[in-house]
């Protein structure tokens, strides 16, 4: 039987995995920057100009809006650690999107290697 690590570690041998140095240029190059973490952990930090497609709606949004239709879009993905991302990539390549890129380490290592990120202005209510 096979589990969600064995799931990821197929995906990174099918997908592009880049490090958080190449990750700068990769953006500056991206039509879109992807975090597929969870509504949350988007709302606490990420990185600047990341748009959100969770992992459990990626298959939906990306089939059902107009403006993901270009399967020749640059796109970089993220989440936490790199898992989710591989998989969010290998679903798009499967899709038909050709250009993917996974951010190795995901947004624990963007934040360890002291990469900027950015949180909402939330109204402070005091």
């Amino acid at each position: 039987m096979k589990t969600a690590h064995d799931f990821v570690e197929e995906a990174r041998k099918q997908v592009e995995e880049i490090s958080v140095d190449q990750a700068d240029e990769a953006i500056k190059q991206a039509d879109l920057l992807l975090d597929v973490r969870d509504a949350d952990e988007y709302q606490v930090s990420h990185i600047p100009g990341a748009t959100n497609v969770s992992r459990g709606r990626l298959e939906f949004k990306f089939s059902t809006d107009p403006a993901l239709e270009n399967r020749d879009m640059n796109i970089v993905v993220y989440c936490k650690s790199s898992g989710r991302a591989a998989l969010s990539a290998k679903v798009l390549q499967e899709m038909g999107y050709r250009h993917i890129k996974s951010i190795a380490g995901g947004f624990d290592a963007w934040q360890q290697a002291g990469k900027d990120t950015t949180s909402p202005d939330l109204p402070d209510f005091e």
